[in-house]
């Protein structure tokens, strides 16, 4: 059976992502284990793939028709992290990635990464600098109102 369960941390929520670059996904894991699984469940074709296994002594094993040369483990088992770094992005990468270990015979889920590969990224000028500016004005007028109280 799968669970969500609290033993995987897994960053970040949603990716969004240029198509030909490359991106990571990090999974912590907060217990003893021999290795991660790394699956992608697709929407579009309404399934859940087996990627790669990646041991604990950094030795990997892939899915069938998964690309070496796409998908690769690098782990860190002194801080028992690991991140799923994938290259020459394409839409058909597109998915929810999950971090995955087995623990007596169940298999326990990380909490997904949303990976969206688009052709060009939104400019990011009007998201990064409304909230900036709208926040000063927020504090400010939030204290003239609790000085005018008090």
């Amino acid at each position: 059976g799968f669970c969500i369960n609290l033993l995987l941390s897994q960053t970040p929520e949603h990716i969004l992502a240029q198509t030909n670059k490359k991106t990571e996904i990090l999974c912590q894991l907060k217990k003893e284990h021999t290795g991660v699984y790394w699956y992608r469940w697709s929407q579009e074709r309404q399934n859940f793939e087996f990627l790669l296994f990646s041991n604990a002594l950094g030795k990997s094993t892939y899915g069938t028709n998964v690309s070496q040369d796409k998908f690769s483990v690098h782990g860190e088992r002194s801080h028992s992290s690991y991140s799923l770094h994938i290259s020459h992005l394409h839409p058909s990468d597109n998915g929810t990635y999950f971090c995955s270990v087995s623990q007596s015979s169940q298999l326990l889920l990380g909490s997904g990464t949303r990976l969206s590969v688009v052709d060009a990224l939104p400019l990011p000028l009007k998201s990064t600098q409304a909230p900036v500016s709208k926040k000063p004005l927020w504090f400010i007028t939030k204290s003239k109102a609790a000085s005018r109280k008090g």
